[in-house]
């Protein structure tokens, strides 16, 4: 038998261990890898209580915030979903001071849990940027101080710190074994890195395929940004095969920090979307191309995937962002990344209807009779199958 043949009797095997999964009704319990960002930059949005519901419509139990907004910690108790919150950046000087972070967490971590599940701190958001990197020298003091915080209450057994960083923290990225730090950063990432073997905690980044694809459209094909089926790439140094570029940025970063003598840190991705809207010049924004690139991802993490760089490590990924939001400041695409209408209805179609609608100007939560709701798993246990004997069968092929 050639290892060829073999990989590929691995993988029905893989295929046919995940439809016994769906099946026997436990596929539900074991996707724990995707969560999604929960932005609040909106006049319109709906409450917390029916953000919930509409988190549950998906099938997602981790999510992120981008503060740690009193309401919204309030209203998760209980809820049995996971949320990480982060410390605004305008904060972090403020957090060079032992005592100060003692009382940060104190004040806004302490009284919500463990009724609310608050699994993660993230210390800043993109403190580094081509265009500003005033803040990041104040990153890894206040994570350090935030962890020690945790210590002393009693908290770190369940809250993890950390900071996720933008790929403009990386000097070179294609192909990925050549993934470096840039040196004016390498110095603080190898402060960030020690801290976070320490503590056993992900190396966080935000991945957009999008932003690489609206820069040079003709260059980069668009069915590989979009985790189409496509030729992909092959890293010239290790041969490793990439049919997506969310997974050649990921492993990048895996490639620059093991640089740095860091082999063993888990990369996790905060932020990763595409945007249904843009301005004229923003190539790519469309519905269409938003629904295709977040069904696919949604296709990955229902099938369990790791990158080829680390092919047995399930990828934890969060999609940015539940809700369009109005009042995000830039382009229009910065106000249409979202999976919802801030009425509750989806933007656009993902391929399977969700458990439960709600509006905007409504209390409550209207549920469909037994019978749609019987039909709507159909779809949805369908929906399952088929994206996973796809993810499967392009892997075989």
């Amino acid at each position: 038998m050639t290892s060829r043949t073999f990989t590929r009797l691995s993988n029905l095997i893989h295929l046919f261990l995940m439809l016994s999964l769906v099946f026997s009704g436990n596929i539900l319990q074991r996707v724990t890898s995707l969560g999604i960002n929960y932005g609040q930059v909106g006049n319109n949005l709906p409450s917390p209580d029916k953000v919930i519901n509409l988190l549950r419509s998906l099938r997602i139990t981790k999510t992120r915030i981008y503060d740690t907004n009193p309401q919204i910690l309030t209203s998760f108790a209980n809820s049995n979903i996971e949320i990480i919150v982060t410390i605004e950046n305008q904060v972090l000087p403020m957090l060079q001071d032992p005592q100060q972070a003692l009382q940060w967490v104190n004040s806004h971590i302490k009284p919500y849990v463990p009724a609310t599940r608050i699994t993660g701190i993230m210390v800043g958001n993109e403190l580094f940027t081509d265009d500003d990197s005033s803040l990041i020298g104040y990153m890894v003091p206040a994570i350090i101080n935030i962890h020690k915080a945790l210590v002393q209450l009693g908290l770190d057994r369940y809250i993890q710190v950390s900071s996720p960083s933008s790929l403009a923290v990386l000097g070179e990225s294609y192909p990925p074994s050549a993934g470096s730090f840039k040196p004016e950063v390498s110095s603080v990432m190898q402060q960030l890195l020690a801290f976070l073997e320490a503590t056993k905690s992900p190396f966080w980044i935000n991945a957009y395929p999008y932003f690489a694809y609206k820069d040079n459209p003709k260059e980069i094909p668009i069915d590989y940004v979009l985790f189409n089926r496509n030729i992909g790439m092959t890293d010239p140094n290790t041969r490793l095969h990439y049919d997506n570029m969310m997974y050649a940025q990921v492993d990048a970063v895996a490639f620059a920090a093991a640089k740095l003598g860091y082999r063993n840190i888990e990369v996790r991705v905060a932020e990763t979307g595409w945007p249904s809207k843009g301005d004229a010049g923003e190539i790519g924004a469309s519905p269409m191309n938003a629904a295709t690139y977040n069904r696919n991802l949604m296709m990955r993490q229902f099938a369990g995937e790791g990158t080829p760089a680390r092919r047995n490590e399930r990828l934890d990924v969060y999609i940015f962002a539940l809700f369009n939001e109005d009042m995000k400041p830039g382009p229009t695409s910065e106000k249409n990344y979202g999976i919802f209408r801030p009425d509750g209805s989806l933007a656009y179609n993902l391929g399977f209807s969700t458990m439960s609608t709600t509006t905007a100007n409504s209390e409550t939560v209207t549920y469909s009779s037994s019978a749609t709701k019987a039909k709507r798993n159909l779809e949805y246990w369908t929906f399952l199958i088929l994206a996973m004997i796809q993810v499967v069968m392009s892997r075989l092929f």
